[in-house]
């Protein structure tokens, strides 16, 4: 089993920051692909962001929604997932779920299917 806990949510403004983290307790093998998923109340949960650190570490995955304003990276050291998240909007408000998974097909790293372990999210408010 993989424990996966985030952190680093909170409330922003529109346009500001947030740096979202995501500890893992397995080793890098069993997380070598890991993503980030968002909820918001009433929607489903949507892919944001995925990446395979083992085999495809420089072509990580990005909804089409937060291109260029988020980052996926990870830290094989520590075995910490992180996505930074910049010019965040209103629409960006949701709970956000770290994921994992020791494999995965890189074309479905968005996809909530992929991954076996689960972490219990942290929320994310952007006011206008």
């Amino acid at each position: 089993q993989v424990l996966l806990v985030e952190s680093g949510g909170g409330s922003v403004q529109s346009g500001g920051s947030l740096t979202l983290s995501c500890a893992a307790s397995a080793n890098n093998y069993a997380t070598a692909c890991m993503g980030w998923f968002r909820q918001a109340p009433g929607k489903e949960r949507e892919g944001v962001a995925g990446i395979d650190s083992i085999g495809r570490a420089d072509s990580p995955r990005y909804a089409d929604s937060v291109k260029g304003r988020f980052t996926i990276s990870k830290d094989n050291v520590k075995n910490v997932l992180l996505l930074t998240m910049n010019s965040l909007k209103p629409e960006d408000t949701a709970m956000y779920y770290c994921a994992a998974s020791p494999s995965c097909t890189w074309s479905r790293l968005l996809h909530s299917g992929t991954y076996d372990f689960w972490g219990q999210g942290t929320q994310v408010t952007v006011s206008s």
